[in-house]
């Protein structure tokens, strides 16, 4: 059954899923081996993006936009995801450094910076991590400590998708470090600030074209407008709305991967044959599929609800973020291991997908909060709801 059915995507919805889907056919598989082995940062395939009006899908009207709502980020992250997570990943990058603007800016930040992405003529990226805070958010060390009309920043943040290739970053630091988290703001700081310069690009298992730097902040200057909400200490908050946001796109980018791994599987399972019978014949590889069909069809239907529940701001929508990433990200690599496995020494190799399928599945357990952590915040919010006797 298609999903729109049971789902009921309108056909505004529909139509951007299938121009999705002809773009990443034309333009995203065809080169996702290529970009892969060259860790080449995809600037060709967003031209053919920016060319079809894809990056304003992204965004609301007032800025520049198609007004497409949260749903068509889902639908966008699935389908590029399934030619290429490297390729996603990058644009969701981009997405991910708009988000703090969208849930925190003025109207003047807004209007300043968020047409220029939805134009696709810049791109952004978001910086949070740091080398010694991770998952450990109140561990931040990078400050940023008010000297007249500007701010000036110093520390380091790791692991930053889109670091050192795109224009623009926000940036969360300390600006009250007496009172840990309530204490951070957030930035946004241009790439040619002087002070401001980049690590060098990490080697990757997977996702490697979609580059990963650190960012170094050595008493870099920025104007004080650049603080994001013009107000100190809301940068936690800001940071708590954008991966609400965030992690139901994850989730659907993993729903992508699995299904792209899935296709691969059974595609060679209906091909290959031993014993003189096709595979797919085999009860044992029947078995394996039908596992990961339901693995996928389950993740897309939690990951449409917390998209909605996100959207329209619902109680519950940080607990279904949660179980919408969590959920997914292990059923992509489960997936994805199963698809190696049904292709036995073809899957080990670089002539089929599987392998990069398998290489990329492994971060969705990682970035955006890990599936340990989806888990505590899952398990609060349960147990919260448990204490006031809600369902």
């Amino acid at each position: 059954m298609e999903p729109e059915i049971l789902l009921s995507l309108s056909e505004e919805y529909v139509d951007l899923r299938d121009l999705v889907r002809e773009v990443v056919k034309n333009e995203v598989i065809p080169l996702r081996l290529e970009l892969d082995e060259k860790e080449e940062y995809p600037w060709r395939v967003f031209e053919k993006f920016k060319e079809a009006g894809l990056f304003a899908s992204m965004y609301d009207e007032e800025w520049g936009g198609l007004g497409m709502g949260m749903m068509a980020n889902v639908i966008m992250a699935e389908e590029v995801a399934y030619g290429c997570l490297g390729v996603e990943t990058a644009l969701l990058a981009s997405k991910l450094g708009a988000l703090p603007i969208e849930v925190g800016g003025t109207k003047e930040q807004k209007e300043k910076w968020l047409p220029l992405l939805a134009s696709g003529d810049k791109i952004s990226a978001f910086a949070l991590t740091e080398p010694g805070a991770g998952s450990d958010v109140p561990a931040l060390r990078t400050s940023a400590v008010k000297k007249g009309d500007r701010y000036v920043l110093n520390g380091t943040k790791q692991w930053i998708s889109g670091g050192g290739q795109a224009h623009f970053y926000t940036v969360f630091a300390m600006t009250n470090k007496d009172r840990g988290p309530r204490g951070i703001s957030c930035f946004i700081v241009e790439k040619d600030t002087p002070g401001f310069s980049f690590g060098k690009k990490e080697e990757k298992l997977g996702i490697r074209c979609s580059e990963t730097r650190q960012l170094i902040f050595e008493d870099c200057e920025i104007p004080e407008e650049n603080l994001i909400g013009m107000s100190e200490n809301k940068g936690f908050l800001h940071a708590l709305k954008t991966l609400n946001l965030s992690r139901p796109v994850v989730a659907s980018s993993a729903v992508g991967t699995a299904q792209g791994a899935f296709d691969t599987a059974i595609q060679y399972a209906r091909e290959r044959e031993q014993f003189g019978v096709k595979i797919s014949s085999f009860q044992a590889i029947q078995h394996m599929l039908a596992d990961m069909a339901m693995k996928i069809e389950a993740g897309r239907l939690l990951t449409y609800k917390a998209a909605r529940l996100a959207e329209a701001g619902h109680k519950d929508a940080a607990k279904f973020s949660a179980m919408a990433k969590c959920f997914t990200a292990d059923s992509a690599m489960a997936v994805a291991t199963d698809a190696v496995q049904i292709l036995g020494g073809y899957g080990y190799v670089r002539e089929y997908p599987a392998e990069k399928y398998f290489r990329d599945a492994k971060i969705l357990q990682i970035y955006e909060g890990t599936s340990q952590i989806q888990r505590n915040e899952i398990a609060a919010g349960l147990i919260k709801e448990a204490a006031s006797g809600s369902r």
